[in-house]
């Protein structure tokens, strides 16, 4: 007979034993991080946002919950039915008391083993040098002719088109079409990539689909036809898939744009913007042509200024003034001169007349001259029986001499 023990073991709560249950799962650092793989059963997506869905396999299911904040971050609608790799970390709900997946990414089952194939062959191309940024190309800032590398029948060509007639209108678009989804679509876009580039020598091409799963996007991801978008003759921009989406042709091209839109956004400048350069272009036109037309105009009126000092016409004008300036100077001279000569021609004839014998004559003095017409100053100049002329005012008569020391009376001769 067993013998019973001295202590009884612990009695748990339900509480307890289901909190302690949860502590062990979370401190499992594998079960922290773990990816399964599994069927979706049971999906719900309430207003909340949050997904709520069991994975199943032929032998046990799984509860799993992705929030709301996770959820929007997939690219593709799960349900039921689908096949898919869910990452998480694993916990129990403990009001129902079950344990379940935390999920916090999704993809279709499948993806990583594609995803793993597209890290080998980015890392090989890489290591060749084929997205080494020093053989990247630039993107013509004025493009003439624009190819475009697209299926004909997807949504991805309708925007392309309507954004680059909205954006530049003045390029010529080119459309080589070509599958691209499925077994025909890596050679079908090599192909167009040559044909464009042979035939038709655009200044870009756009490389684009819409978005999709790893699977929808893998033609993207082949080696030929990242070494035909390296080879191209003209820059290659890659819009494939949405935002998210990363692929081989993204890192070969010279530019990668999030979407198709975004590639032919890229490719364009805006006309909005070229009317408003043009307009400052204008502006500055306009101001450039009034200033030199008033450098022009002050340069002209300087030549025309030195043409007339040099001019003979300023010449003889000045010759002109300077001669009536000479001219006065002269008649001003000459008339001073003649002034100044007939004021002392005034003095010498009053001088003159002072001295004029004919005046002392006026006041009744007469002059006595011999025969030779010698005046006589003195007696002792003649002698008895000389005859004398004698001069008055108005006329002169002859005298002779009676004697010596007195003159004559006229009435004696």
């Amino acid at each position: 007979m067993s013998q019973l023990p001295l202590f009884a073991p612990p009695t748990w709560s339900v509480a307890d034993l289901t909190r302690y249950l949860r502590q062990l799962l979370e401190d499992d650092e594998t079960l922290q991080d773990v990816w399964v793989q599994g069927e979706i059963s049971n999906f719900s997506r309430p207003a909340s946002g949050h997904l709520y869905f069991t994975l199943k396999d032929s032998q046990a299911s799984l509860r799993c919950v992705m929030w709301r904040n996770n959820a929007m971050r997939l690219d593709f609608a799960p349900r039921d039915g689908t096949a898919v790799e869910a990452h998480g970390a694993l916990s129990i709900y403990e009001a129902g008391g079950q344990y379940q997946l935390y999920v916090d990414l999704l993809r279709p089952a499948g993806e990583g083993a594609l995803f793993q194939e597209f890290l080998r062959l980015k890392a090989r191309l890489e290591a060749e040098g084929l997205f080494n940024p020093d053989r990247k190309r630039p993107i013509p800032a004025w493009p003439q002719r624009i190819g475009i590398v697209t299926s004909p029948t997807g949504a991805a060509l309708r925007d392309m088109l309507h954004t680059l007639q909205r954006r530049y209108p003045l390029a010529q678009v080119i459309l080589a079409p070509t599958p691209v989804q499925g077994t025909e679509a890596p050679p079908g876009i090599v192909a167009a990539l040559q044909a464009l580039n042979r035939l038709d020598q655009p200044d870009v091409i756009l490389v684009a689909r819409g978005g999709g799963s790893i699977e929808d996007l893998w033609a993207f991801n082949d080696e030929g036809v990242a070494r035909a978008i390296a080879a191209s003759h003209a820059p290659v921009i890659s819009g494939v898939g949405h935002e998210t989406d990363f692929t081989i042709a993204d890192f070969a091209a010279d530019l990668r744009a999030p979407t198709p839109t975004a590639a032919a956004e890229l490719a364009t400048p805006n006309k909005a913007d070229l009317r408003i350069d043009l307009d400052e272009l204008v502006l500055r036109l306009g101001r450039s042509s009034l200033a030199n037309i008033a450098e022009q105009r002050w340069t002209l009126n300087s030549l025309h200024n030195r043409l007339l000092m040099q001019s003979p016409r300023l010449r003889l004008d000045q010759d002109r003034q300077q001669l009536r300036s000479l001219q006065h100077r002269l008649a001003s001279a000459s008339a001073h001169r003649m002034a100044s000569q007939r004021l002392g021609l005034g003095g010498v004839r009053q001088r003159l007349a002072a001295l004029n014998p004919l005046a002392v004559l006026e006041r009744g003095f007469a002059v006595v001259s011999d025969a030779n017409g010698q005046t006589i100053h003195h007696t002792a100049q003649v002698s008895p029986g000389q005859g004398l002329n004698v001069r008055v005012q108005d006329g002169s008569f002859g005298v002779h001499v009676k004697e010596s020391g007195s003159t004559l009376d006229p009435q004696d001769e």
